[in-house]
């Protein structure tokens, strides 16, 4: 039997994202996301606690149009593994969201619980 560890449920999604430190941005995509972190492949190796900047944007409904909402938050590389995608190498990466607004965080998480609905 599989028992679910993560506080919130993870999906996988493509969502633009901006990482941001003192030095450079990446601007990249989701692999997939939960009210905690995300996992993307960014084109450097970031050493792990590096603590990054982000800005996500995340699509939502209101009044039968969509939107995008930017949320900007900080994160940590908690994880990160060289990897080939599409015969291109880059590093598939983790971030945990250190400091987030728990109105983000809801956004996020309602964003998710949308996504989950559509899938089953």
């Amino acid at each position: 039997m599989f028992v679910e560890k993560r506080r919130y449920p993870r999906v996988k999604q493509s969502l633009p994202i901006k990482l941001c430190d003192n030095e450079y941005d990446i601007v990249t995509e989701t692999k997939n996301i939960s009210g905690n972190g995300v996992y993307c492949a960014v084109n450097r190796k970031l050493p792990l606690m590096t603590k990054l900047k982000i800005i996500l944007l995340i699509p939502l409904r209101k009044n039968n149009r969509k939107i995008l909402r930017k949320i900007t938050c900080n994160g940590i590389v908690v994880r990160q593994a060289y990897m080939k995608n599409n015969g291109k190498y880059s590093y598939d990466t983790g971030i945990y969201f250190n400091e987030i607004k728990e109105s983000d965080r809801k956004v996020i998480l309602s964003y998710i619980d949308t996504s989950l609905k559509k899938t089953f």
